[in-house]
């Protein structure tokens, strides 16, 4: 199955608590780090949730 990069780009402070969970969820927490996960519609719709602190990097 194909893979996706993910960068944050936006830090959780005073966001919700909502928004800081599915960070950790898809293994983020500090600024500019990038995870590689599966590209699986949940992920995507992990990432349409946080358009404003996560980015797709190639």
């Amino acid at each position: 199955m194909a893979t996706i990069k993910i960068k944050q780009i936006g830090s959780p402070i005073r966001r919700p608590e909502k928004q800081e969970k599915i960070l950790i969820g898809l293994g983020l927490g500090k600024l500019h780090k990038v995870v590689e996960r599966q590209d699986t519609p949940e992920v995507r719709g992990a990432i349409a949730k946080l358009p404003h602190l996560v980015q797709i990097v190639d």
